[in-house]
């Protein structure tokens, strides 16, 4: 019996069927890759008709992948990322300097880590081209899986019991950043202002100030294992509402690190000296992470982004203790219970 040759595929036929999986229709794979939607649907039959199988079905006006279709799709990003880190290794042999880095991350990240490290490519690697869509750490974790983004700024709390880095990222590889400290703000003239650390038990009969449902769950635990369910009186994911309202002596609330940072600019210092800000007596943190696709640190543009991310994280932690320095400064100077105008 003659053995039957295993179907050819090529790079161009992985990439029109990953399109489609990722974005769900001809003519919008069409318009993500650049073609037209004949060119894709001829692609599309020419790929049928050289591995004996159908890729996608009809379904009313739409297509879905078949089971073939979906496995291609399955293979398309490693495909894609291993060719454009081929790609780029052959630009560095010729000295260029181009790329794209498409970035994600999270609130906080937007106003510290992400702006110093679109400056700093801009700066060190002009050829290289960032864009960048903010996104919590479950979103952005499923942009980088679906081929939306090459690189994930997320965070994950210890025991977190919906950490999107455990089942959700499996294939992917996530490289540890930093950690980032969990902080009491307090009012200035608390009775616990003045501790250099606080047990969070001691403020079971507060009124909290807390994020939204999603983003208080990591509070809830905490406070859970001291004993007590947080009194969440006001909500809000606005740092700078935060320390408006602690500032008024209307609750207590607790940040990450990076986000007091992102908070008390020099105008935001000036503006909050009756606020305190102190870690807990646990040293409660969350720790920073990078996400990509598996071999993406082979991309030269990527790989350049991975290694400025890494030193300007630590940069980003220098900053926030300097500015909870400034800040403490201030409170001990203000008189206790002063609250600014």
């Amino acid at each position: 019996m003659t053995p039957v040759a295993p179907p050819v595929l090529d790079a161009q036929s992985l990439r029109v069927v990953g399109a489609i999986a990722a974005h769900g229709s001809i003519t919008a794979a069409a318009a993500a890759l650049g073609y037209s939607q004949p060119a894709v649907s001829q692609h599309l039959k020419r790929l049928e008709q050289r591995i004996g199988m159908a890729v996608i079905e009809r379904v009313g006006r739409g297509v879905r992948l078949t089971e073939a279709g979906r496995l291609l799709a399955r293979h398309a990003v490693t495909v894609t990322v291993a060719l454009e880190a081929a790609s780029g290794e052959l630009a560095e042999l010729q000295g260029l300097r181009a790329g794209q880095v498409r970035l994600a991350a999270f609130p906080s990240a937007s106003a510290t880590i992400v702006p110093r490290l679109i400056a700093d490519l801009r700066s060190r690697h002009p050829g290289i081209t960032v864009t960048y869509v903010e996104a919590e750490p479950p979103e952005a974790v499923a942009l980088v899986r679906e081929d939306d983004a090459d690189l994930a700024i997320t965070f994950s709390y210890p025991g977190d019991r919906v950490d999107p880095h455990r089942a959700s990222a499996h294939g992917l590889v996530v490289t540890t950043l930093r950690r980032d400290e969990m902080l009491l703000v307090l009012p200035a003239g608390h009775a616990h202002a003045g501790d250099d650390a606080v047990d969070l038990a001691d403020l079971a009969g507060e009124n909290w100030i807390g994020g939204c449902p999603r983003c208080r769950g990591h509070l809830l635990e905490l406070c859970e294992h001291s004993g007590f369910t947080p009194r969440i009186s006001y909500e809000t994911d606005n740092t700078a509402a935060v320390l408006g309202l602690v500032a008024a002596g209307i609750g207590v609330a607790m940040l990450p690190a990076l986000a007091v940072g992102a908070g008390l600019a020099p105008a935001s210092v000036a503006a909050h000296p009756s606020v305190s800000i102190r870690p807990t007596l646990a040293r409660d943190h969350r720790t920073l992470h990078a996400v990509t696709v598996a071999g993406a640190a082979g991309v030269p543009a990527i790989a350049a982004t991975l290694r400025r991310l890494a030193a300007l994280t630590a940069l980003t932690a220098l900053t926030a203790l300097t500015a909870l320095t400034a800040l403490t400064a201030l409170t001990a100077a203000a008189p206790a219970g002063a609250v600014a105008n």
